[in-house]
């Protein structure tokens, strides 16, 4: 291999190096503190508080980070709430979507609609009452949902 192909591979695994660092989005990293849980309150009141409730054990007991909900009841009809995690990276985030889809089902819910499973960037599961969001942090930092709907990240709300 002559020098020049050389210094293109290592220019190349060093850039790719910096990219990862660059994205990673980890609490640790960016010296954030843990995010403080939603308010419940809206939550209880929700005609799909039942469904919610177990979606939200379902993410706890997978490790998803950052779970947002966001009641839609009066914003919008397409849904009652609106659930968004993150997964690390796209093996984790096929992992929360196959337990959710699982417990899902298993409650008696009729089979909810999928999208995003082969790639497992974004995973969205609509079971008509929720809807839920499962990215990687980095697709869920670009198309900032909370922001379109209204309601801060997790780890971008601020101390009162």
């Amino acid at each position: 291999m002559n020098s020049g192909a050389s210094r293109l591979i290592l220019s190349h695994r060093a850039n790719a190096h910096q990219d990862r660092e660059d994205t990673s989005l980890t609490r640790q990293t960016l010296g954030e503190a843990e995010p403080k849980p939603l308010p419940q309150a809206a939550v209880a009141e929700n005609p799909s508080a039942d469904s919610i409730a177990l979606a939200q054990r379902v993410l706890e007991d997978m490790k998803a980070e950052d779970i947002t909900v966001i009641d839609l009841v009066g914003k919008t009809s397409l849904a009652d709430a609106m659930i968004i995690a993150s997964g690390n990276v796209n093996r984790h985030v096929a992992a929360i979507s196959d337990a959710l889809i699982e417990a899902l089902k298993a409650s008696g819910l009729p089979t909810p609609n999928v999208e995003g499973m082969p790639a497992c960037d974004w995973v969205l599961i609509d079971t008509g009452d929720i809807i839920i969001h499962v990215f990687r942090p980095e697709v869920r930092q670009f198309y900032n949902l909370e922001k379109m709907w209204g309601t801060d990240r997790p780890n971008e709300r601020l101390d009162s």
